[in-house]
């Protein structure tokens, strides 16, 4: 099955959809799609063995749920089984049934499963599908699909998923956008974090993949076929974490399905219920690569208590010694979460790939919290190169991006040094915007048409070449643009500092002094009236007339009297003048 067929069979589950119209809006199809295909999947892979697990269930009942879970599962050669004895074909049996005998069929399957459908909130989508008379007419549709692994295998099933999801997210564009990047960026991200790696075509090579903010698991899944593709005998070991429920259950739905240890994928706060924190042996979890796209500018405050109180008793023990930046955008607690996750170069060290907004690259003064941890970044020589990406190429936002790469094994050429890469022009129009997505970064794997713009951008990384330059379209002109720049790391410091120096205000009646006054607002304002009555506003103009003229005398008289004075500060002028002419200012 290749690329194109993957399509076309996510394009046919997906045109399920049109039963769905109505009753429900193109953001909330994949409420529907998602689970349903994930439930048809299951259910194939379980077919030609659930007659054998109910026989076993049945002789194995009596015994603790982790001996009947073990034993179901080496019936299944699955990590989850169905006990319910009714399957996708025989709910149609029954139409007037048939919701509640698709809950009592998802209820039989192993807890796993089961916690994936709570977290969808299928049961919801259930109702309401038989309230408006969809449910039979979408089950039927379901069941002719033929997703066993006979037809399609867990790679290819994995590809049809990732392009259910990718257009699930697309639909909803803003409401999934948090979840859900943009997959040529992700590809960009693991093109710049591991190309590099020599070792990833070793025999059997093993490498962990961590996303502490995974959403649907895009990151992971490209991450993951990007080193297969490049050694079919590698082991990736995927792991993620995600606090929102439906990108969870979306991601450990996608592990299952391809066959993964979905186990890894968990669910809750990264900062405030760390998933990976420690082994069963307690040591501290480590990773070989590190990736993520956390939400832009979103605050931190309900979880200020406990990462100020592991920052304040742990220091750098902890995940945020470093610093804390401001309430108002946590970006950069997931920077620090990730770099503490960091093999030592005894073990082989890491590599780290993050999107962020330019605020934690430009927030912030000299000894702020943000400052401090980029500075702890540069001093540690951990930075190795960011990349500006052009605007417009996420779902809910159209401000301008960039990726980090990190990392505590530099190669040679590069240590103590950053590399900028512009890559601010690297992008194809689309042919129909997707929320604030309007561009993209050109693929030949997404249309044949478009140039490699992810592997030129790709190249520039690895040449890291000072001054390296390509040539652009740009308003019609053709313009040539520097595309790399390298900087030492100590051109990125600096101090705040105060400069005082005498204060240069006086006070002078000289003519010229004088003149400057016409010019003043609010010299000119005295003889002004916003007044609606036309006599009250005349009376008002007038008065204030008489007061710049009294002020013009007062001035002319004090300059042919103290002219000559130079006086250093208001109070000394205007006691002068009072003085000299026995009046008081209020």
């Amino acid at each position: 099955m290749n690329a194109e067929t993957h399509s076309q069979l996510a394009g046919f589950i997906w045109s399920i959809c049109n039963l769905l119209r109505g009753p429900y809006k193109r953001n909330e199809y994949r409420k529907v799609i998602l689970p349903l295909t994930v439930l048809r999947r299951f259910d194939c892979l379980l077919a030609h063995t659930k007659a054998e697990v109910l026989r076993e269930h049945a002789a194995i009942k009596a015994k603790p749920e982790s001996v009947v879970r073990s034993l179901l599962e080496r019936v299944t050669g699955r990590p989850f089984y169905n006990l319910a004895k009714i399957d996708f074909a025989k709910l149609l049996d029954d139409p007037n049934q048939l919701a509640p005998n698709l809950n009592a069929y998802i209820n039989g399957f192993s807890k796993n499963v089961r916690d994936i459908m709570e977290r969808f909130a299928f049961d919801q989508q259930i109702a309401r599908m038989a309230e408006k008379n969809l449910l039979y007419e979408v089950i039927k549709a379901f069941t002719r699909i033929d997703l066993s692994p006979d037809h399609v295998d867990n790679v290819q099933m994995g590809y049809v998923f990732e392009e259910l999801i990718r257009i699930g997210a697309e639909q909803s564009n803003e409401e999934a956008g948090e979840h859900f990047t943009p997959r040529e960026v992700i590809r960009l991200m693991v093109n710049l974090l591991l190309s590099p790696e020599n070792d990833l075509r070793r025999s059997h090579v093993v490498k962990t993949i961590y996303d502490p903010a995974c959403g649907t698991g895009g990151m992971l899944s490209v991450s993951e076929k990007y080193i297969r593709n490049l050694n079919r005998d590698a082991k990736p070991l995927l792991f993620g974490q995600d606090w929102n429920d439906e990108a969870w259950a979306v991601c450990k739905s996608d592990m299952l399905i391809k066959g993964e240890d979905a186990d890894n994928i968990r669910l809750g706060d990264t900062f405030t219920q760390d998933g990976f924190d420690r082994d069963a042996e307690g040591k501290r979890i480590k990773f070989d690569y590190m990736l993520a796209n956390p939400p832009f500018g979103v605050e931190w405050k309900q979880q200020a208590r406990f990462i100020e109180q592991e920052a304040n008793t742990l220091g750098y023990n902890g995940r945020f010694g470093a610093g804390l930046p401001r309430i108002n955008d946590g970006s950069l607690l997931f920077l620090q979460h990730m770099l503490a996750k960091m093999r030592v170069l005894g073990e082989g060290g890491s590599r780290i790939g993050i999107v962020f907004n330019g605020s934690p690259l430009f927030t912030g003064d000299a000894g702020s919290g943000e400052s401090i941890i980029r500075q702890w970044i540069i001093e540690n020589d951990w930075l190795e190169a960011v990349v500006a990406l052009p605007d417009q190429l996420f779902y809910n936002t159209g401000i301008s991006t960039y990726i980090w790469i990190l990392t505590n094994r530099k190669e040679e050429r590069r240590k103590s040094k950053v590399q900028l890469i512009d890559a601010r022009q690297f992008y194809v129009k689309m042919k129909k915007s997707l929320g604030n997505k309007r561009n993209k970064i050109g693929d030949p794997a997404d249309d044949s048409r478009e140039t490699d713009q992810i592997g030129d951008i790709s190249r520039i990384h690895g040449n890291c070449q000072e001054g390296e330059t390509r040539t652009f379209t740009i308003d019609g002109q053709q313009k040539t643009i520097v595309v790399s720049k390298i900087f030492e790391n100590t051109d990125f410091g600096f101090n705040k500092i105060t400069v005082e120096r005498p204060l240069r205000l006086n006070f002078q009646a000289t003519a010229e002094r004088i003149a400057r006054l016409e010019g003043e607002s609010g010299f000119k304002n005295l003889a002004s009236s916003n007044k609606k009555n036309e006599r009250a506003r005349l009376e008002e103009i007038e008065l204030g007339q008489r007061r710049q003229e009294q002020i013009r005398a007062l001035l002319q008289s004090f300059k042919e009297r103290k002219g000559q004075q130079l006086y250093r500060d208001r109070k000394s002028f205007l006691l002068g003048v009072c003085r000299e002419y026995g009046i008081t200012i209020s």
